[in-house]
Order: C-alpha cells, then structure tokens, then sequence
C-alpha cells in the first residue's frame, strides 16, 4: 500500500505544471484515515474477544496486563490536533447570534477539544459559519450555523456532496433526522438559543457521535478563523467573504482559503497549501517583496514559489478567456496582496499561525 505521504508527493509530481487537486489529496488522506480507523476497530475486536476466552481459562490479572502492552491501541500515538485561539472582547452565537457569519476572520461558535478534534472551519460573510470535527476518531460532523433559517441546501463531506434541504420550511425541533435520499445519513436542525440556527450532518449513521459531537460544541467561546497564513493590506474597495481552514491531515497537509470582492462581478481568491512530503517550487519569472514568483501563462494567477512544501496562489482573473467582465482585480492588484502577506514559519505549528 502506498504510503500517505508518497500519495501527496505523486498527486503533486503529476500536477506540477497546474493546479494541485487540493480535493484529490484531502480524499486520499481522509480515505486512509478511514482504512485506518476499521483497522482498529477490527483488532479492538478481536483482542476483546480473545480477552473473553481467555477469561473462562483463569488468566491472571499480570497476564491481561502483558497482553495489554501488545494491543494495537497501546502503541498507537495521538493524533495532533488544532485549537483556534479564543477572541476576547467578542460575544459568542449564544449571546449575539446577529454576530454570526459577520466577520470572516471570527468563529462564534467553537468545540471543546477535550471531547472533540477539530477538523477544519469555515466563515462566510452574511451566510454563516461552519466547524468540523470527530468524536474520538470518529467519521466526521459537520455543524452549519447562521442566525436565518436559510442553511445552505447542500453540503460536501469527505469529498461528498449531498442535499439536506427539507421540503418546505425546516423543522429546528432537535429531532433526529435521516438525510433524504441517503441509506445512513443523518441530520439535526435545532436552535440553541433564540435567533440561532443550528444544523449538524453526518455521512453515515451513528447517533450516539452525532450527539457527543453537539455536546461538545461550545457557544460562548468565540475563536479565531487562524491559518499559516495571514492577508494584509486589502485592494480598494475590497473586503473578504470567506475564511476557509482545514486541518483534516494535520499536521501532514494543511490548507486554507480566502476569498475577496469588490462587486459581484469582482472577486479573487488566494490559497494556501502546506504538504509535509511535498518538494519546493522553485520556477520564477518576477519578485514580489523579495520571494520569488511565477505568473500563469494565462495571466490571471499569481503564486510565491520557493517556500518549502508550501504553496500560494492568488487568483484574480476571470477563468474563462474571451468572457472577461469590465472590471477584474488587476496583477498590480495580487502582487500587492501577496506582496503583504504574512506567512507562519513552521505551518505544523499552530502557535504560529496568524
């Protein structure tokens, strides 16, 4: 089997002269994961079966505990795991839910990391704010919150898209629900206080994580949308709608996006790819701020190149050639983005994250 890392490194040698299928290689990582986690379930299994024989046989207490030792879950090391900071000064969903979805670089709901990992966090300005996250190495738990009762309709999970949209006006009553169209899929709409709506989705059916994952959220705790990667300076005129982190893979792949606008039809967007097994990009054709940079052939993005299996990419044009709008961010626009960036030094340490 190929190891994770040699996955990453091989989507990235094949994608060299494009964009990296940042989705390609968050399925691999979560699908091994996944691999993993019936692994152990599956020896979990059979050591308690094998204890429940040789119980009927006298095994001492000292032998169960040799045993012990040599059990799967005894050698296995904790997966790390990232906390965003707290914001002080700011109040959470719970006591201002007209806060929510208000500002891209603010959480107003957070989890306790004592009971749940985080798996990634997203804002979006004037929609509303998501966190994912696991319950003991669970599968994963998306929660959707907005202070509107108008939730996105579809969402994506482990590489998954799917509908939750109830028909007609949803029903926020805390029941639990089976997704429709889904054998396992399971969803939850309730409201924590007043004013506050509240979703939580799961890809396959285990109510009891589904549950110990909305006990774990946090409603008063506000957090940081933080990531190894910070904008500055702002083109005029421009504000950015969307904080998106995930941390899935961490601390083997790390990626984050920001998206800006100007007017609907002006927008530009700048990502942030950290893989541990990935090499350096090191072709250029200018110099922004002193880094080296390359700009597309189609010149519409911009990326830094020769940051240690990093990569960062600012894109500003309108994709489609020959149906550009009248006004777009400009490349004088992106080099002074990037040019403002601040960037964490060690990406695998979340204390540094901007």
């Amino acid at each position: 089997m190929i190891d994770l890392d040699e996955q990453i490194a091989q989507t990235l040698r094949e994608r060299a002269e494009g964009d990296v299928d940042t989705d390609r290689l968050l399925r691999a990582s979560r699908a091994r994961g996944r691999r993993r986690q019936v692994h152990r379930r599956a020896a979990v299994g059979t050591a308690l079966c094998l204890v429940g024989t040789l119980g009927f046989v006298g095994v001492r207490a000292s032998g169960l505990d040799e045993l012990a030792g040599r059990l799967p879950w005894t050698t296995a090391t904790p997966t790390p795991s990232v906390v965003p900071p707290r914001v002080d000064g700011v109040p959470g969903a719970a006591v201002d839910p007209a806060l929510v979805g208000t500002d891209p670089q603010v959480l107003h709901v957070g989890i306790d990391p004592d009971r749940a990992r985080y798996l990634g966090w997203e804002v979006i300005r004037g929609q509303g704010e998501t966190v994912r996250l696991s319950v003991a190495g669970s599968e994963e738990v998306r929660i959707d919150v907005s202070n509107s009762i108008e939730l996105p309709g579809s969402v994506t999970i482990d590489g998954t898209s799917f509908d939750v949209t109830e028909v007609g006006r949803p029903n926020f009553d805390g029941a639990v629900r089976q997704v429709s169209g889904m054998d396992r899929g399971l969803v939850r709409l309730w409201q924590p206080v007043p004013g506050l709506y509240a979703r939580a989705v799961m890809l396959h059916g285990d109510r009891a994580v589904l549950d110990q994952a909305v006990a774990a959220l946090r409603w008063k705790e506000p957090r940081r949308c933080a990531a190894p990667l910070r904008l500055g300076a702002l083109p005029a005129g421009a504000k950015v709608t969307v904080c998106s982190v995930d941390v899935a893979s961490y601390p083997r792949l790390v990626t984050a996006r920001f998206a800006l606008q100007r007017t609907p039809m002006e927008n530009m967007s700048v990502e942030y790819r950290y893989v541990s097994g990935a090499g350096t990009y090191t072709e250029a054709d200018r110099t922004i701020a002193g880094r080296p940079a390359l700009l597309s052939a189609q010149g519409t993005r911009l990326e830094l190149v020769g940051i240690p299996r990093t990569r960062v990419i600012a894109d500003f044009g309108w994709p489609w050639a020959g149906e550009r709008p009248a006004k777009i961010f400009t490349e004088a626009e992106a080099t002074a983005l990037l040019a403002d960036v601040d960037l964490s030094d060690d990406p695998t340490r979340p204390q540094s994250w901007k």
